[in-house]
């Protein structure tokens, strides 16, 4: 049950960092902008091109780890920690780069990811 509960988890957190950084239809407006970046307006035009290509890729790279890790832990291999701390640490940048208060909870979710990790929770995996 907790390796299910693991899996379907990090599949999902990646899914939806795929969700939300991936270009969107004008339609479908988020509460914040995915394009620009606080931290990197210094180097580029407040909305530009490669400003959002950046969190394309942050978002696209930590949803793969995401993917590897909840596949790992599903096919009870001991490799997923390493994927799943690689993925949060990745999304924490992301986070930290682009970043608005709408982006709390995937914080707090990346956060709880790397103390597991570092703590061996959840010890029963198997």
């Amino acid at each position: 049950m907790i390796t299910a509960l693991l899996c379907a988890s990090l599949l999902v957190h990646g899914l939806i960092h795929l969700a939300i950084w991936l270009p969107q239809d004008a339609a479908e407006q988020l509460p914040f902008d995915p394009g620009r970046s606080w931290v990197l307006t210094a180097a580029a035009p407040p909305r530009s091109e490669a400003v959002e290509l950046a969190a394309v890729g942050f978002a696209s790279a930590t949803a793969l780890l995401c993917a590897v890790a909840g596949t790992s832990a599903a096919t009870q291999s001991d490799g997923w920690p390493i994927p799943a701390a690689t993925g949060a640490v990745m999304g924490l940048i992301l986070k930290a780069l682009w970043f608005s208060p709408w982006l709390t909870a995937g914080l707090l979710l990346d956060t709880g990811v790397i103390t597991s990790v570092l703590t061996s929770l959840p010890r029963p995996l198997y």
